[in-house]
């Protein structure tokens, strides 16, 4: 199909609510990533999500909304604690698993009685959100398992011609994906970090568990409640190693190696000899966040056989940075 490229501005955004209404799907701006949309209520617009990215069946959307009043159309009850956590990070990067009203389909929570909902900080999101009228089931508008897109010309890469619409906007601020956090059980669950840090989650929910998954595989066959756990993700085609250790260390193995590239610290790139994608600054885990997936892109222009990538701390968002990575990798991690 032709692939409409639309401004977001008032004319862009209208196109691409009647696109919504109509059954189509436009990938859209958030402060996450880009993600692919279409009505959450409307079964054979959901299924031309999972058709154009190549994602498993199995694997559940997020659904996005513009106002608390659509949450109460997909989630059949709120505790008290995440009413909390929405007041204290909505609108923002935060996605809460509820139970969900018979209105929300298998096709968005396959096998499941639950709903992952988050309320977008993005204001082009949000009012393509609210003209639409309905809640919109919105993963990352990429091909399934390769790095998420954070600028419009990544989806295009992707994309063009297999989907209705582009909203092409500004690059992502957060540049990881939501977090997303289970208040199905008690106490809560972490299952996948992101911009909202296991920090600032305990200043609210001081008991919060986090998942296995976050820095580990999970089982073969295990049913999961939110995306960004079960498959390898994020991906470039390049063989991808993590590596952990200081900056010398990392310098002193990326050198002895031929054929590769070295995604990077900024201070770590003058001392390295092989080729190098920084991504941002080893002490400032935000940046890393910002351009990780913009450098896991790049790499693969390169035509290097295998690429190592300076894994960074797991405190405050470099969590996150850290368990995309780890999946980027297929788990391959080497430990200096």
């Amino acid at each position: 199909m032709e692939t409409l490229k639309l401004k977001a501005d008032k004319k862009g955004i209208e196109i691409a609510a009647e696109i919504l209404k109509n059954g189509g799907v436009v990938a859209i701006p958030t402060e996450t990533v880009y993600g692919l949309a279409a009505n959450c209520f409307d079964e054979a617009a959901v299924k031309k999500i999972f058709e154009a990215k190549g994602r498993p069946q199995d694997n559940p959307l997020i659904v996005h909304i513009s106002d608390m009043e659509m949450l109460g159309v997909v989630a059949r009850k709120v505790p008290e604690i995440a009413l909390r956590c929405a007041e204290k990070f909505w609108r923002g990067p935060f996605t809460m698993i509820l139970p969900k009203t018979d209105k929300v389909g298998d096709c968005i929570s396959p096998n499941l009685d639950t709903v992952a909902v988050r309320m977008p900080q993005n204001p082009v999101a949000l009012e393509i959100i609210r003209q639409s009228g309905v809640p919109l089931a919105a993963p990352s508008a990429n091909t399934s398992g390769s790095p998420s897109p954070t600028s419009p010309y990544h989806v295009e890469a992707d994309l063009d011609g297999k989907i209705d619409a582009i909203v092409y906007s500004d690059e992502c601020a957060v540049g990881v994906e939501s977090t997303v956090v289970t208040f199905c059980e008690n106490p809560p669950r972490l299952l996948r970090p992101g911009g909202i840090t296991p920090e600032q989650l305990k200043e609210i929910i001081p008991d919060i568990v986090i998942d296995k998954a976050v820095l580990s595989e999970s089982e073969k066959g295990e049913l999961v409640a939110s995306p960004g756990m079960k498959y390898k993700h994020y991906a470039p085609k390049t063989e991808s190693f993590l590596v952990e250790g200081d900056s010398d260390a990392f310098v002193g193995l990326v050198n002895s190696k031929e054929n590769c590239v070295a995604i990077c610290f900024k201070e770590d790139t003058p001392k390295i000899t092989i080729p190098t994608l920084c991504y941002g600054d080893g002490e400032d885990e935000s940046s890393l966040a910002h351009s990780v997936f913009k450098a896991l892109r790049e790499v693969d222009e390169m035509g290097a056989k295998e690429v190592y990538i300076h894994a960074p701390s797991k405190r405050g968002i470099g969590l996150a940075v850290y368990n995309r990575l780890l999946r980027a990798s297929g788990f391959k991690v080497i430990t200096l």
